[in-house]
């Protein structure tokens, strides 16, 4: 079992509190980190909760400080949880060599590779341990979570909540990697944690997911057109959008013009997200 998280600081925030919290963690076998925002309606009562996955190269500490949502949250009555994106210092041989693999990269799976299994058991991480702890240690209404994402997060939201729907309630996404079994990233990501099987891959591969079967709710997700990922090619929505109408999933695609894969561009529409899950979550 997960030990009960320790505070390491604290803020006043909108009413609220952010706080930053560890806690050794049994799934991933190592110290992990995570950030939460309580409304000042959880002072109070039970409140919804929404789990936002970063990008490469985050931490925990990203979309508290840079992306404007609590004042939104606030308002909406919603407790925000930020996760770390992957374990670290855990003494693999070159977690940390490279930006697009190791610490910050975990993209939200479970590792069955190499030396990564011991520890990259990020997608059982944020599915079942990191709810867990939150339920039992926080004023949530533990029926009532959705998930939204940035990039590498966008990826791991969506295939969180395209493999369990009944868990999440509602699901967004900024700049996801919706199809990473196509782009270099991805490629690189699922080689090393899950091996060279491409049958397991599609597992992590929302495109593929939401194939088999669409969520039962609309899909929300922000792009910027200027965004150098998308000529880059490690993007692609066009398969996703190509994946859904196959499917028949509702999407709500936009394309932001000017807007690059910044937390300026995630500042600027994170109303329009917190209120499409507060309509989910909130009634």
């Amino acid at each position: 079992m997960s030990q009960s998280p320790q505070l390491q600081k604290e803020h006043q925030c909108f009413g609220g509190s952010v706080g930053f919290y560890s806690h050794r963690s049994w799934t991933c076998n190592s110290v992990m980190k995570f950030s939460v925002y309580q409304p000042p309606q959880a002072k109070s009562e039970l409140v919804p909760v929404l789990y936002f996955l970063s990008g490469l190269t985050c931490t925990e500490e990203n979309f508290m400080i840079k992306a404007g949502a609590q004042q939104f949250a606030a308002k909406y009555g919603l407790m925000l949880v930020a996760p770390d994106t992957s374990p670290r210092n855990i003494g693999i041989v070159g977690e940390d060599a490279e930006w697009d693999l190791g610490s910050g990269a975990s993209f939200y799976v479970d590792a069955i590779a190499g030396s990564w299994k011991s520890n990259y058991q990020m997608y059982s991480y944020i599915v079942d341990e990191l709810p867990a702890l939150i339920s039992e240690n926080f004023p949530v209404i533990v029926e009532r979570q959705g998930i939204l994402g940035h990039s590498m997060g966008g990826h791991g939201a969506l295939i969180c909540a395209l493999r369990n729907p009944k868990r999440y309630l509602s699901v967004s996404a900024f700049s996801p990697i919706v199809a990473p079994m196509q782009c270099p990233w991805g490629q690189k990501a699922f080689r090393h944690y899950l091996g060279e099987d491409q049958e397991l891959w599609r597992n992590y591969d929302a495109s593929e997911l939401v194939k088999k079967k669409p969520y039962h709710s609309p899909i929300l997700i922000d792009y910027g057109t200027d965004d150098p990922y998308l000529a880059e090619g490690q993007l692609l929505p066009d398969i996703f959008v190509n994946a859904c109408a196959e499917s028949g999933q509702e999407l709500i695609l936009r394309m932001q013009t000017g807007y690059d894969h910044s937390y300026y561009f995630i500042s600027t529409f994170i109303k329009d997200h917190l209120l499409h899950h507060a309509e989910a979550l909130c009634g």
